[in-house]
């Protein structure tokens, strides 16, 4: 049987809570390693914590670590010998774009060749693959996860998410919350399908649980009007009937819901209150303005319309909550008037994934001393588009 498929059926095998012992057995027995260990991005994604029953290693920085090098650079790193006879190696673990952590072993000197490390590579694909699977049935990698306590708003948040980046061959996409660990009503999601990309980004009103609450019934009743099969006015219509079924008005939620199709660039878009986007082409930033309309659930039964642009490979778009676009610098300015768009072009060469938090560290610095009053949200988002499509230029 290949080594590698044998490591699979292992890590099936194991008991959720025993994914890293199967690894760390699966590594030795074929590299020879002679400790293994897991670190998880916390929410904060400045972090990366061990994953054990009782932590005992202190968490290292994303920044200025070996281990952050190996998750920001997505590729193993391997440390300079530290010790006579050993190496360490750390490995991204990362599951189709997603980035959960890194893998850290220390073999005996020459164990990491590049044979090696593309060996073990596999062998990180597979158990970030088993992880996911797992949190369904145990609390300790969403434990590893958490630098601090999360408030029950953001616990909620956290859970309704559906990754925090994607990769596929037509597009990589990114995203970022703040207040990490009490945010209460920005939301995000995406589905890919064979031929589109659904996504959607919500900012609930109200604050605490309330706009917790909200932004729960909104994602799901657009998820459930999604799964039906209904089209993006549909789609709206039915989260705002469900919205104010249950506000009367008294509550809403701006969203804006844009919708892919993966084989010519061709984007159906409904603009449904807050949510704005920018998009970065040929070095130059722009807003792409949408007509407004309603946010969910203010009135009763209102119909939205469908609006259409086109996006070209290698544009790359940024979709902002009005807690970052509207937040304010010491002087009054508003961050979305001019400051968004240099971030934009100030991180044009970073991976999507790593943008939300690069513009989100921004914004902090242009407010000075002023602490967010409202959640952020940062979706990022480069388009590259097939090879097959002729895709012309958008007006």
């Amino acid at each position: 049987m290949d080594r590698f498929a044998a490591v699979e059926r292992e890590l099936r095998k194991a008991a959720p809570h025993l994914l890293l012992d199967a690894v760390t057995v699966a590594l030795r027995e074929q590299y020879d390693v002679r400790s293994v260990e897991l670190r998880l991005a916390d929410y904060g994604m400045t972090t990366l914590q061990v994953v054990s029953e009782v932590p005992l290693a202190e968490p290292v920085h994303v920044h200025d670590s070996p281990q952050g090098r190996a998750f920001g650079a997505q590729e193993p790193h391997v440390e300079s010998r530290s010790t006579p006879g050993e190496v360490t190696a750390h490995l991204p673990v990362t599951v189709r774009g997603d980035r959960l952590g890194v893998l850290t072993v220390t073999a005996p000197e020459g164990g990491c060749s590049g044979e090696d490390l593309e060996g073990m590579q596999r062998i990180c694909e597979a158990l970030g693959h088993e992880i996911l699977v797992a949190e369904r049935d145990t609390d300790l990698y969403l434990l590893a996860r958490r630098a601090t306590r999360l408030t029950l708003a953001a616990e909620m948040q956290w859970q309704l998410l559906p990754g925090r980046s994607v990769s596929r061959p037509e597009f990589t996409l990114g995203a970022h919350l703040e207040p990490a660990y009490a945010i209460f009503g920005d939301n995000f999601d995406w589905s890919v399908s064979a031929h589109h990309l659904t996504l959607t980004v919500t900012n609930g009103m109200g604050k605490g649980m309330e706009a917790a609450l909200l932004t729960n019934l909104v994602v799901n009743a657009l998820r459930n009007a999604r799964r039906a099969g209904l089209d993006l006015p549909g789609q709206a219509s039915l989260a705002d009937q469900a919205v104010y079924a249950e506000y009367r008005g008294a509550l809403h939620a701006a969203v804006l819901l844009l919708r892919f199709d993966l084989a010519t660039g061709e984007v159906e878009a409904v603009d449904a209150g807050s949510p704005r986007m920018w998009r970065m082409r040929g070095g130059s930033v722009e807003a792409v303005d949408f007509d407004a309309q309603l946010p969910l659930g203010m009135f009763e039964e209102t119909e939205y319309v469908t609006e259409h642009l086109r996006v070209d490979p290698g544009d790359r778009l940024l979709i902002g909550s009005d807690g970052v676009y509207d937040s304010a610098s010491e002087a009054g300015e508003r961050y979305g008037q001019h400051a968004l768009a240099r971030s934009l072009s100030a991180h044009r060469f970073l991976p999507s994934a790593q943008v939300p938090l690069a513009v989100l560290r921004d914004l902090r610095s242009y407010r000075g001393d002023t602490p967010l009053d409202d959640d952020a949200l940062v979706v990022c988002m480069d388009w590259f588009g097939r090879q097959s499509s002729g895709g012309g230029k958008s007006a």
